[in-house]
């Protein structure tokens, strides 16, 4: 994590606190300056000491606004760019989580983490650049400068400075466990809102929307109440270290007034020693507030953190097998799989072979196993036992590049990005031609409708197809996985959207291929998979039986039922 927020910024890191340490020597040395315009310049009369002076006070003031705009915009970079690469880091890394990586967390919490926790950090970053070495120099720098004025007087420094460093402390104890909470409901905020936007329709149709407000109210009301409490807790830094600093004050003026009667102390030092004061009384709240900020940029970094220690459950390698049988296959060799640690397994003992230009369909019921069993193939899920293997070899062997620019898949739900028809389908082949895409599109069924639209393949697709019917983005999605002529085709339920005609021809048309892949056909209905050249009957995370359709038909019970409930005698 760490690397990440020094990454090309290490100038920033120590020149921004430098310049600001620059601009605190300054302002520690005008009280200095004031303190001799009275002692010196106004008691004597002395108009050539005072423009003197004023000219130094100036020079001050102008080099110290120099070196504060300089250190802040170092901070702002600084601070920007380390958020830039924390979020790249994330993005990066969280590519390369499985399925089951991504899901102890939750999309939403992601989503989270990546922005509102990233910039905590981001305000965290520029804050302690900006106050982390100033504000220490000028609370030392003053205190030091009160004990060369007068020793009795700066033993009030010496208590006050502690005092407000306890309250500080304590407050920020208080309040840290807060600020994790609160990030933690607005994962669960963010989750209720994610989920009612992506099925409002849903909700609709049940007239669950008063359900759904006051559920969210109820959530909002818990993050509410925690951020009340937390921020009750922090907002009573500034008047308590106020009241230490007033107090302070009070006994400064009182004492010094007894000693500048007795001529022990110049009224310029008094008003020196004041300054000071207050110097310390601004930067003691600019370290309060810098607390919360850190309690906020900690809580955020902790969570971030979390993400990139996270070690993907499916490793990559860099090289791949130099040798593989001759043909094209896919074999699974006594294979287990769970979803979780502790969870029952939903694949157990899965073992058959496939040739090279065999057509699969595998059917069964809800939560059988097929989909886990077809993600094993590109390592989207990874086996727990046994081995999954193509062209003989095992799919951990290969690079996850080399091994996933083999396989067309199209998974359950259609999912387009925004951008153009063109766009989408070079998805799947970044290289393709023209041809190539209308070549994929005549195969997927989906030349015709893109035709008739405005600008063809350059017609825009709005976010997750949304201007699309649902057979037209599964037919895209098709055609997507079919442009890069893949040798293992996987169409997981896909055509679910299409009707019998269409489904019809696009399985005539994948008969086709000149390039003969292997096709595995998941589906639920019967007619999607009767005419494929094996039938995979998946039961409760077994496969029931293997054969045609006919030897399906005669001896699985289970396909047996299937076909009754689905087929004409």
């Amino acid at each position: 994590m760490k690397e990440f927020i020094f990454k090309n910024n290490k100038k920033e890191f120590v020149l921004a606190p430098l310049l600001k340490m620059t601009e605190a020597v300054f302002e520690l040395l005008v009280p200095l300056v004031v303190a001799g315009i009275i002692d010196k310049g106004i008691a004597n009369g002395d108009k050539e000491y005072i423009i003197r002076m004023t000219i130094v006070l100036v020079i001050f003031a102008v080099s110290g606004f120099a070196a504060a705009v300089t250190a802040q915009f170092f901070a702002a970079k600084a601070a920007g760019d380390s958020a830039r690469n924390i979020r790249s880091a994330l993005f990066a890394h969280i590519q390369k989580l499985s399925s089951g990586d991504r899901d102890i967390f939750g999309e939403s919490t992601l989503l989270t983490r990546m922005t509102d926790d990233v910039t905590q950090i981001e305000t965290g970053i520029n804050n302690v650049l900006r106050i982390v070495l100033r504000s220490p120099v000028v609370v030392i720098g003053a205190m030091i400068m009160a004990f060369t004025i007068n020793v009795h007087l700066a033993i009030i420094f010496a208590v006050i400075i502690p005092a407000v460093f306890l309250t500080v402390f304590f407050i920020m104890r208080a309040t840290s466990p807060g600020f994790k909470k609160t990030q933690e409901k607005l994962d669960d905020l963010t989750l209720i809102v994610r989920e009612n936007l992506t099925g409002m329709r849903v909700v609709r149709a049940f007239n669950r929307q008063d359900e759904e407000v006051k559920h969210f109210a109820a959530e909002n009301k818990a993050l509410t109440g925690i951020q009340k409490a937390t921020g009750i807790i922090s907002a009573m830094m500034n008047p308590l270290t106020y009241a230490i600093i007033n107090i302070g004050i009070i006994v400064l003026i009182s004492a010094g007034a007894f000693k500048v009667d007795s001529g022990a102390l110049t009224q310029g030092q008094v008003v020196a020693l004041y300054n000071y004061l207050s110097q310390i009384l601004v930067e003691l709240l600019k370290l309060a507030n810098l607390v919360v900020v850190i309690g906020k940029a900690t809580a955020g970094y902790r969570r971030a953190k979390e993400i990139l220690e996270t070690k993907p459950s499916i490793t990559n390698i860099n090289f791949d097998p130099t040798s593989f049988r001759s043909g094209r296959s896919v074999e699974f060799e006594n294979v287990s799989y769970s979803y979780g640690k502790d969870a029952e397994n939903a694949l157990e003992n899965i073992t058959f072979s496939v040739e090279a230009g065999e057509h699969i369909g595998i059917i069964g019921g809800t939560a059988s196993g097929k989909s886990t069993l077809v993600n094993m193939i590109p390592r989207l899920l990874e086996a727990k036992h046994g081995a999954v293997k193509v062209d003989g070899v095992n799919v951990k062997e290969y690079s996850l590049r080399n091994l996933r620019s083999r396989i067309g898949i199209v998974p359950q739900k259609a999912l387009l990005f925004k951008g153009s028809i063109r766009e989408n389908i070079l998805y799947g082949k970044p290289d393709a031609t023209d041809d190539e895409i209308w070549q994929a599109l005549k195969c997927a069924r989906a030349d015709d409708f893109v035709r008739e639209k405005e600008g063809g393949l350059n017609y825009q697709v709005e976010r997750s197809g949304v201007n699309l019917s649902g057979g037209q983005r599964q037919r895209l999605s098709i055609a997507r996985a079919l442009v890069r002529r893949p040798e293992i085709l996987i169409l997981d339920d896909s055509a679910s959207a299409l009707d019998k005609k269409t489904e019809s021809e696009l399985r005539k048309e994948i008969d086709t291929l000149d390039y003969k892949p292997i096709v595995f056909i998941v589906s639920q209905r019967v007619s999607s998979v009767m005419n494929t050249d094996r039938i995979i009957v998946m039961d409760d995370g077994h496969i029931s039986g293997i054969g045609t359709h006919e030897d399906m038909r005669r001896d699985n019970g289970i396909y047996i039922e299937i076909c009754k409930t689905q087929l004409r005698e």
